[in-house]
């Protein structure tokens, strides 16, 4: 019903940036909140960031002041800039999105996931 395909991961240096994208695609009436988990080995996934609808932003502890997440409602797409990254940012990084469906019927969807990698 819903597809959320992301992109933008992968190898950077330390100090460096990345940028991510995810888009959500489908029987979408429309997207409430929207976000990003990571996942480094062998750790629990964690919430990094999210935004609501009206713009609305939280960070992990982690990640504030080097992070940024933005959406762009008209394309259901948020994206994540990621700056100053080092090794403790690893990991694979999961998009969300809190669909409602046409009906009203609420739906959680999932990107595939991006691996980063930060490695000099």
């Amino acid at each position: 019903q819903v597809e959320l395909v992301e992109s933008g991961g992968g190898l950077v240096q330390p100090g460096g940036s990345l940028r991510l994208s995810c888009a959500a695609s489908g029987r979408i009436f429309r997207i409430d909140d929207m976000g990003w988990y990571r996942q480094a080995p062998g750790k629990q996934r964690e919430l990094v960031t999210t935004v609501t609808r009206d713009g609305n932003k939280k960070y992990a502890d982690s990640v504030n002041g080097r992070f940024t997440i933005s959406r762009d409602n008209a394309k259901n797409t948020v994206y994540l800039q990621m700056s100053d990254l080092n090794a403790e940012d690893m990991g694979v990084y999961y998009c969300y999105a809190g669909v409602i469906l046409p009906g009203g019927t609420s739906y959680t969807g999932w990107g595939q996931g991006t691996q980063v990698a930060v490695s000099s």
